[in-house]
């Protein structure tokens, strides 16, 4: 075998100085071919209206999807044979991934066909850049700029500029999906003054006298029940933010805060169920402490001192419904709750 043959050797000792070969040649660059684009101006006014035309009827597109939210009915179905689709949901989608599809395939065209043709190579570099370097990639961003014609070529860009911008239009449409505002609902729940607390299970009023010292039981609003089959999704709403906790506790272990020293009826202190944390629902109890724990992240509320927090990550403590016995001798609310129930908010702090 003669010695043009032989494989080439990716590491030669040189005395003291270790060389390292490239194991297979520099094939080098391939002779720059010109674009039509570059020798013929015609051509490139031709590629210069396409892009553009793209990027407008991706424009024409976003306007669509905002049209099609407004004009088709939001359950009306399209059906493709044995497949169907809502019509609203498939007409928005296939605007704005066409639109999508246009401005990414005229950003394409553009780079491909107006865009400056240069191949180059640079050796690695060190991840730092020294003050020399800073100021030639500023240098070269600035080259680069100009070479894109993006400053020159105003059609293309004045016509990207709104493709881009009509983008923003469906975001600012699409939040009327995210419903009313809520208002004042979030400080109210459908306790009132005069409304029994009847058990969560059975539904049934509760005396003061069905609880012993040391019992809690959940409970919730008399008036909830019958919302169950006049409207589902408000009963829903309804229950998560009125559930509540009854617990009995000897009034001499009771640390009562001031301006509530009528809230409770012998001993029976009424709390809203739902943490303040992130919403969980409580009731772990502990007789002997009367701490009262969220199974989510282990907030811990002192039932016999106003319900305050001490432990877990919770800001603030539990709601007090104020209780109070009718003429039949049924537990019912003394009014609303004097505060927002369940996990904090932005106006709530």
């Amino acid at each position: 075998m003669s010695d043009e043959n032989l494989p080439v050797k990716a590491e030669e000792q040189h005395g003291t100085d270790l060389v390292v070969a490239e194991p297979i040649p520099d094939p080098g660059l391939e002779p720059h071919e010109p674009r039509i684009t570059d020798i013929d101006p015609k051509a490139a006014d031709r590629v210069e209206r396409q892009v553009s035309a793209m990027f407008g009827f991706a424009t024409l597109l976003v306007l669509g999807a905002c049209v099609a939210y407004f004009a088709i009915p939001r359950h009306s179905i399209l059906e493709f044979g044995p497949l169907s689709g809502n019509a609203n949901n498939m007409v928005m989608g296939l605007c704005i991934g066409l639109a999508l599809f246009l401005i990414g395939a005229g950003a394409i065209q553009w780079a491909k066909k107006l865009m400056v043709d240069e191949e180059i190579a640079e050796d690695r570099h060190a991840a730092h850049s020294s003050p020399e370097q800073i100021a030639e990639i500023t240098e070269a961003f600035k080259q680069g700029a100009a070479e894109s014609g993006f400053g020159r070529r105003k059609m293309i860009r004045n016509s990207l500029i709104g493709a881009l911008g009509a983008l923003g239009l469906p975001a600012i449409v699409f939040l009327r999906d995210l419903g009313p505002l809520p208002g004042r609902s979030l400080y109210n729940t459908i306790w009132a003054k005069g409304i029994r607390v009847v058990n969560d299970v059975t539904d049934r009023p509760i005396k003061p006298s069905d609880l012993i010292v040391g019992q809690l039981v959940n409970a919730a609003p008399a008036n909830l029940a019958p919302m169950q089959e006049s409207d589902p999704v408000g009963y829903q709403n309804a229950k998560a933010k009125a559930a509540v906790i009854v617990v009995r506790i000897k009034p001499s272990e009771i640390r009562t805060k001031p301006g509530r020293e009528n809230w409770g009826v012998d001993g029976i202190l009424c709390y809203s169920k739902i943490c303040t944390h992130v919403g969980c629902p409580i009731s772990l109890y502990e007789q002997t402490t009367h701490h009262v724990l969220c199974p989510c992240h282990q907030s811990t509320f002192d039932l016999s001192d106003a319900a305050k927090v001490v432990f877990g990550p919770a800001a603030r403590p539990l709601p007090q419904l104020p209780l109070a016995v009718d003429s039949e001798g049924y537990l019912v609310a003394q009014s609303g709750f004097t505060e927002p129930v369940g996990p904090s908010f932005f106006e709530r702090g």
